[in-house]
């Protein structure tokens, strides 16, 4: 008898900026994605940009039946909010909601549910120009965004998260500068960011449970944790007590968003962290925050490392001669076990894996296939963790494995492929991968043959 329950998610992931070009298209309005990109920076690797993408915004239909070619019963996608406000707020652009309809429509009628994230990080640039997550009116714009989408779709989704990887728009993007809007900000304007995003998050939830009742609400942050040396007690206590703390840095950790949505309050270590800079929030506010969600979802590679690596050493759970992907990142396969463990036991809410994946020198071959064992070992150690968390009685809803296409990796362009499905760029050519392949057999067997 298979340990993962007939309900369980398989599925894949992807995010607007990333693989629907169409950047232009119809209606769409910028987003720092394409503003920030297009001003001759070069801040993305050979200076390119996602203005074509692998063009789902146009190919969606064949890239549907590719799921169901896989077998997926779940789609993790994000919307463009400036496809669907082109300004941000105001006008509603019918042409871009209707694409979303009828996406979601086509998902249903192949047996694939919607995964729906309201923002993964594609501020539109008109927001941008008015102080984005530093204005106080980032809350009500966003709550303004999650109307109009909820409203539209709400009869279609059943599973919405409002933030993905806060940790890493804000981290990445706001903090270290290397990821749009490309900004270096103190820890003063970081707090006023939290706060405000925080507030973001807790009136999209009160819209959501408004205008979509009977949906599952999360939010999708960063999971990784940290690994005991041993699965002896003390060691699995000692890899909790440094997950939950400010590490690698108070921003990017996971209790620095996790604990005031989850459990209302701001992590122990915040004040000693931070005193008197700490963003202040009335009992009003905290009860808007941490309005009770109905999983904990959260992405996954490896474990938790140092922000900045130091050159003069590995990372931490690396060696000589240890295994690692193409970009460099650790295969740790028990992480998502671990995490599944901390997360469930911290917040008591059932998780829900919406990244997990290998980042690869793919191509196709002389045969016309694009043969990845290296992607399938990586997936089938991980999917190993997840058997081994549900076996242990944590309720893991679903796995969606990051990702289903190769496509624009932010910041490294198109360097990096992550996908299920190989896209040839040149020609927009689909071909599945033997990743994708074995992922459907595993799927097809409900994870009996792991």
């Amino acid at each position: 008898m298979s340990v993962f329950p007939k309900d369980f998610l398989w599925g894949a992931s992807t995010a607007a900026t990333q693989i629907e070009g169409g950047w232009n298209a119809d209606g769409k309005g910028e987003s720092i994605w394409d503003t920030l990109v297009h001003d001759g920076t070069g801040k993305i690797a050979h200076s390119e940009n996602a203005d074509v993408s692998i063009d789902f915004y146009h190919r969606w239909r064949e890239d549907v039946a590719l799921m169901k070619a896989i077998g997926l019963n779940a789609y993790r996608f994000s919307i463009s909010w400036s496809r669907v406000l082109p300004r941000g707020t105001g006008p509603v652009n019918e042409v871009g909601l209707q694409f979303y309809r009828d996406l979601c429509d086509e998902l249903l009628r192949n047996g694939i549910q919607p995964l729906v994230t309201l923002y993964h990080w594609d501020l539109p640039t008109a927001l941008y120009r008015k102080g984005g997550w530093k204005n106080p009116e980032s809350r009500h714009w966003f709550a303004e965004y999650t109307d109009v989408v909820s409203r539209a779709l709400g009869d279609r989704v059943r599973y919405w998260m409002t933030f993905n990887e806060p940790q890493m728009f804000c981290g990445l993007g706001l903090q270290l500068g290397v990821h749009a809007p490309f900004e270096r900000n103190d820890d003063a304007d970081l707090m006023t960011i939290t706060r405000n995003i925080l507030l973001a998050h807790g009136e999209a939830v009160r819209i959501l449970r408004k205008n979509c009742p009977g949906a599952r609400v999360g939010i999708a942050p960063t999971g990784d944790c940290c690994l005991p040396e041993n699965d002896s007690p003390p060691a699995v206590e000692q890899a909790l007590d440094r997950s939950l703390s400010p590490y690698p840095n108070y921003l990017m950790s996971n209790t620095w968003w996790a604990d005031p949505i989850f459990l209302g309050r701001y992590p122990a270590w915040a004040k000693g962290e931070l005193g008197t800079l700490l963003y202040p929030m009335n009992a009003e506010e905290w009860a808007l925050v941490s309005q009770p969600l109905d999983f904990y979802a959260f992405n996954c590679y490896q474990n938790t490392v140092d922000l900045v690596p130091d050159p003069a050493r590995y990372p931490e759970g690396a060696g000589q001669g240890s295994p690692r992907t193409a970009i460099g990142w650790n295969i740790t396969p028990e992480v998502l076990y671990y995490a599944s463990k901390f997360w469930f036991e911290r917040y008591h809410l059932p998780v829900l894996i919406t990244e997990n994946g290998f980042a690869n020198n793919d191509f196709v071959m002389l045969d016309g296939k694009v043969h990845d064992p290296q992607r399938i070992d990586f997936l089938h150690r991980y999917l190993r963790q997840v058997a081994r968390a549900l076996e242990d009685g944590i309720p893991v809803l679903g796995y969606a494995c990051w990702s289903l296409f190769d496509n624009f990796e932010w910041a490294a362009g198109y360097d990096v492929r992550f996908g299920l499905i190989h896209v040839d760029y040149a020609t927009q050519q689909r071909t599945l991968k033997d990743s994708a392949l074995w992922y459907r057999d595993v799927i097809a067997a409900g994870g009996d043959n792991l």
